[in-house]
């Protein structure tokens, strides 16, 4: 796995938006279409205002997904990650498409029509970052990086919703949702490039979990470990815990 780390979270977000570009700018040079996959959270708020500004990328012939939403928010809760995501993102450009994730009444309804969605064609980029917890989109450890099912609802673990309130996205622990859709380890490893931003001395632990711990649903952000085109994008403080890596800006692992 390709490692880059930043001296701070504003040139890790320049960093990983320019090579994300070029990875698009690429991508649109050979297919006619692409579709991303983005995941909703501050960790990524620099990469992505970065990548609104990368030039010569034509968002029009680019449909985009998330890879998790919350059940029981009202629809308009700024909470949600899609709300959150068009807020950031989607409302900046002019995207041939947006498919939210609508848990409505029937999760498992929108479970079986989200996963329908991403099955017309393969997915060409996905961008996510890894939770305190060691946890990538909603899977929380212990996660099963074999999921037969391609997204699902899921219970959401106490560190992961410690993390929403450490994050500034909720007040308190008991405002936190407990349930969620979220788009399983196979589906996110489905992409054919994967983009992981993680920034922050809250991440250290399980960035240094990710890289170095036996590949296993303990951790479920091990699993990037077995992709052969992800990028990992750490700032000093999230890589605190690996001091091989220093200041170097170029290492791979």
């Amino acid at each position: 796995m390709k490692v880059h780390v930043a001296k701070s979270r504003a040139e890790l977000g320049h960093f990983a938006a320019h090579e994300i570009g070029e990875t698009l700018r690429e991508g649109l040079r050979t297919k006619t279409h692409l579709r991303l996959i983005l995941a909703a959270a501050p960790s990524q708020s620099d990469m992505l205002a970065a990548l609104r500004r990368e030039p010569e990328i034509d968002w029009t012939r680019i449909t985009a997904f998330h890879m998790d939403e919350y059940i029981g928010l009202p629809a308009d809760a700024p909470q949600g990650f899609a709300n959150w995501l068009k807020r950031e993102f989607i409302d900046h450009l002019p995207l041939s498409r947006f498919e939210p994730i609508n848990p409505d009444n029937n999760p498992e309804a929108a479970c079986k029509r989200y996963a329908a969605l991403l099955a017309e064609d393969p997915v060409d980029v996905v961008l996510l970052g890894i939770g305190t917890n060691g946890h990538l989109a909603f899977n929380d450890p212990p996660a099963n990086l074999d999921d037969p099912v391609p997204v699902k609802v899921v219970t959401l673990d106490t560190m992961c919703r410690e993390q929403q309130v450490l994050d500034g996205c909720f007040p308190t622990l008991d405002d936190v949702p407990h349930l969620a859709i979220t788009l399983t380890i196979p589906t996110l490893l489905s992409g054919r490039e994967l983009f992981c931003c993680v920034p922050g001395r809250h991440k250290s632990t399980a960035v240094q979990a990710a890289l170095e711990s036996t590949i296993s649903g303990d951790c479920p952000a091990t699993a990037l470990r077995t992709h052969p085109r992800c990028t990992l994008y750490l700032d000093h403080e999230s890589s605190s815990m690996r001091e091989i890596y220093g200041h170097d800006n170029h290492n791979r692992t």
